[in-house]
């Protein structure tokens, strides 16, 4: 059985990492590129860094962060924030980023996910979905959460696997920061309908989170931010929790 991987997310604004609730009231958790080497010490397997301005700001994602990353850290790493081209990922991952993740610019321009996956391959591409519920409906929405669309999430899921997406970074924006549990149906939804790996985010809280996300949404690896940024459940002891509950873990 494939094991289960435990992500820490890091949304950067100016080199520090920042966290919300619901995608809003950001608050500074400490320095990136600090916390990337700690976590990696403690077992995490892939870190995820989102730069979450710069789609606003209209700026790549700052290079040097992933040079300084590459640099301290010996695990995966993704990068994600403001990439609109190729030449884009070309400059992150020569940098030594080892996936790349988009969520606007794929909205977008959506035949940029089959130029990527075409161009560096379809395992360094992934594509974010950030999840909102109105009524009975899923949608996304764009631009760090800011922008809603009436794109269906299901069937944008569909599209971006279609198109090459090697990963789909699901993130349900009602339970970001709540620490009430990840979106389960949701996260089940999608993974039962794509042939990639699908991470989970937003909402953990608890250890009993990731068993529920792993066990019952199917996911393949679980994100989580302020958990780990405030030491609220060191690693070590979520990955003997996950292995006490028979989830495979490294």
């Amino acid at each position: 059985m494939l094991t289960k991987r435990i992500i820490p997310c890091l949304d950067v604004k100016d080199g520090m990492t920042v966290k919300g609730v619901n995608f809003e009231n950001l608050r500074v958790a400490g320095d990136a590129v600090e916390l990337g080497a700690l976590y990696a010490e403690q077992g995490a397997d892939e870190l995820v860094f989102l730069d979450i301005t710069a789609t606003n700001e209209k700026r790549t994602t700052l290079k040097e962060l992933v040079l300084r990353v590459a640099k301290e850290i010996n695990i995966p790493f993704t990068v994600g924030g403001g990439i609109n081209s190729v030449a884009d990922v070309e400059a992150l991952l020569s940098n030594g980023a080892d996936k790349i993740s988009i969520n606007t610019s794929a909205i977008k321009n959506p035949s940029l996910i089959d130029k990527l996956a075409l161009q560096f391959g379809n395992q360094c591409i992934v594509v974010a979905i950030d999840a909102k519920k109105y009524n009975d409906k899923w949608k996304v929405h764009i631009n760090g959460g800011k922008v809603p669309t009436e794109i269906d999430v299901i069937e944008w899921a569909k599209e971006v696997v279609n198109r090459g997406a090697g990963e789909i970074l699901l993130t349900s924006m009602d339970h970001d920061g709540t620490k009430n549990g990840f979106a389960i149906e949701l996260t089940k939804t999608v993974s039962s309908i794509v042939n990639v790996p699908v991470i989970a985010s937003g909402g953990a809280g608890t250890m009993e989170h990731f068993v529920e996300v792993f066990r019952e949404g199917k996911a393949d690896a679980a994100l989580a931010a302020s958990i780990f940024h405030y030491n609220e459940i060191p690693i070590p002891l979520l990955k003997n929790y996950l292995k006490n509950n028979n989830i495979p873990v490294r």
